[in-house]
Parts: structure tokens; sequence; C-alpha cells
């Protein structure tokens, strides 16, 4: 196996300098770097990454910590931060928070204990511990999806954050189901306290506002963020007095749920209950009808995550920063709507308008 020194020999460098190239650690002449690389491909030199870290106190590695990665929206984000983390040459090493407090903060500390240098987090709706473990052992860390010290809270963001935008989705959706004439626009929201229930909810409210509607509590349901809660609160909304004509799901899961509840009771999608969701999927097109929804920038989201978190290692002084990814409206037939014109992609990157 090719060392440091064989690489250094058949470039024509010190060692020092084949480090230098290796770690970025100081600048070197194009030259002398391109020597370098020429001779780590031709000798197949693999840097020894444990001796790095124990130099330069850098595993290269970042901890994820995401719950319910099956779902394809984290999925796709957790598909962004790996191609970024892997870009810049980071491993990941990834933990399932279960979206529980207690399993939350576990969980940080064994990534923490695993030594990496820096974490990714959705935090859950309670996350006091984990606040405050990040805080006590100063771990560089960037909250995604969720975030936390909301602005509109008064206080600046303790923590680098990333998410897709909520409110104006959500106001959007309303609206234009506002605008087919429906009157009674009913609203599955997620798990309380989490950032993006709260924004969906204000969304919800102020696309009734704007369509001079009234706020009914009634038709708040909230569905947890998961399918059974999601068919459960949609059954609730189906057996009031007075029904919606027209639905908003706040999540994929919570909108696999509604389905169930409404083909339990041979309910039909547009006909008797019209439907918009927050989130698009790999097969909301396969619908019958197809789902009208918002798609969210779940890769750039991971993406975005990566770069944030490598911009607090390089300067770690600097402000925290709360970074919003603009959403996409995505068309189709089951708000009640004729078919639009033109091929459907599926929720694919290059589909998504910025």
């Amino acid at each position: 196996m090719a060392t440091m020194a064989d690489v250094a020999r058949s470039a024509g460098v010190s060692v020092a300098t084949v480090s230098h190239v290796l770690n970025d650690t100081r600048p070197v002449l194009p030259h002398t770097r391109q020597a370098v690389l020429d001779a780590v491909e031709e000798l197949g030199y693999t840097p020894n990454s444990l001796a790095r870290s124990l130099v330069t106190s850098r595993t290269r590695s970042i901890g994820l910590a995401v719950s319910a990665i099956s779902n394809p929206y984290f999925t796709e984000i957790l598909q962004g931060v790996e191609a970024s983390a892997l870009e810049h040459g980071y491993g990941l090493l990834i933990a399932d928070p279960h979206d529980d407090p207690g399993h939350e903060r576990k969980a940080v500390q064994l990534l923490h204990e695993r030594r990496v240098d820096g974490m990714i987090v959705a935090p859950s709706a309670e996350p006091g511990d984990l606040v405050a473990y990040l805080t006590r052992h100063r771990v560089p860390a960037v909250f995604l999806d969720r975030i936390v010290d909301a602005p509109e809270a008064g206080d600046a963001p303790r923590f680098d954050q990333v998410c897709a935008e909520g409110a104006e989705p959500t106001t959007g959706l309303v609206g234009h189901l506002a605008g087919l004439g429906h009157r009674r626009i009913g609203l599955v929201a997620g798990r309380p306290g989490l950032s993006t229930t709260s924004e969906r909810i204000t969304g919800y409210r102020h696309g009734l506002a704007a369509a001079g509607l009234p706020f009914d509590e009634r038709l708040l349901v909230h569905g947890d963020s998961e399918a059974a809660g999601g068919e459960r609160a949609t059954a609730e909304l189906l057996s009031l007095a007075v029904p919606p004509t027209a639905l908003v799901t706040a999540n994929n899961a919570m909108t696999i749920g509604a389905l169930r509840a409404l083909r339990e009771r041979d309910l039909s999608v547009p006909g008797d209950l019209a439907l918009c969701c927050f989130d698009d999927f790999a097969w909301a097109d396969l619908f019958s009808p197809r789902l009208t929804a918002v798609a969210q920038p779940s890769r750039d989201i991971g993406a975005h995550a990566v770069r944030l978190l490598l911009d607090r290692l390089a300067a770690p002084d600097r402000p925290a920063r709360t970074v919003r990814l603009p959403c996409s409206f995505v068309h189709r037939t089951s708000c009640g709507c004729a078919e639009q014109p033109g091929p459907e992609k599926g929720p694919s990157r290059d589909r998504r308008r910025r």
C-alpha cells in the first residue's frame, strides 16, 4: 500500500507539501498541487483518515439526526445531505430520534461521542434538552425542516437553520380552493409544537381571511403528522353536522390517512370532497384523481444544511442564519380543476419552479 512518503518521492516534493495538498492546510502552487494529485492517482494512495483526525481534531464526518427516514420527504432530504457531504469530502453518521425528546437527546449524544465534526438535526416538538445539550457542549449544528427560535418569537436564532416556506404556500392552497367556490375548507394539521405545524396553521388562517371566510375551529384538526392521525382527523371532520367541502392536508403521511378515511366512507375526490396537500411525492400523480400539492425543495434543503454547517465550521463565531427556501404549486385534479395541459414528470427537481 502506497504511503505519503511514496507520493512525495513520486511528485518530487516534501511529505509536508503532500500533507498540505491533501488536507488543504496551506496554499500550494498550482503545478505542485497537480503533481501531488497525479502521484496520488498513479499510486492509488488512500489517506489514513484516523491518523489525520488525530492531527487535525477533525473526523470529516457529519451526524444526521432525522426522524421518519422512511418518509419520502425525509428520504429526499437525506439524499441531499449525503450528496453535498460527499462532494465536500465528508461522511455521514445517521440516527433516528423517533420524534421523542428523550430519544432525541440520546441520539445526539451518541453522535457527539462518535466525534462528528458537526450535526444536522430535525428537532422534535419539544427541543429543550436538545438545544441545552448542543449549547453546553458547543456542538456546531444546523436545524433543518423544523426550526427553533422562530423570527416571529422576537429572538435571534441560536443555531443555523434551513427550511421551506410554510405559511405562504398553505395560504395559496386555501386561496385556490376558495377560488373554486368552497366556503367550508378544513385543515388536517400536523403535530402540535412543530414549527411546520404552526406555520401551516398560520397560512391556513391567512388564506381564509384573504378569501373573506371566517375561521371555524371545528374545521382545524390535528393529525399528528402521521397517516393514522390523518385518517382519524379526517374522519372527525367528516362527522361534523356540516362537514367541509374541501380539505388541506399538511403533510404527505396525513394525505394518505385522509384518502383512507374517504375510501372507508365511499366518498370520492373531488366529487364529494376537494383535496389539496402539502408535500408532493413520487406517486402523487398516480392517484385518481391526481393530487394537487405543494412541492418542497427537499434535496435543496439537505444540501443547504450541509453548506451552512461547513460555513459554521469555518467561522464558529459568525451570527446564526435562518434560510427559507421557496416551494412550488403543482396543479393537478384532486382540487376539482380540469387536467392541466402539458406533460407531468412527478416530483423531480427539474419540475420544481423556484
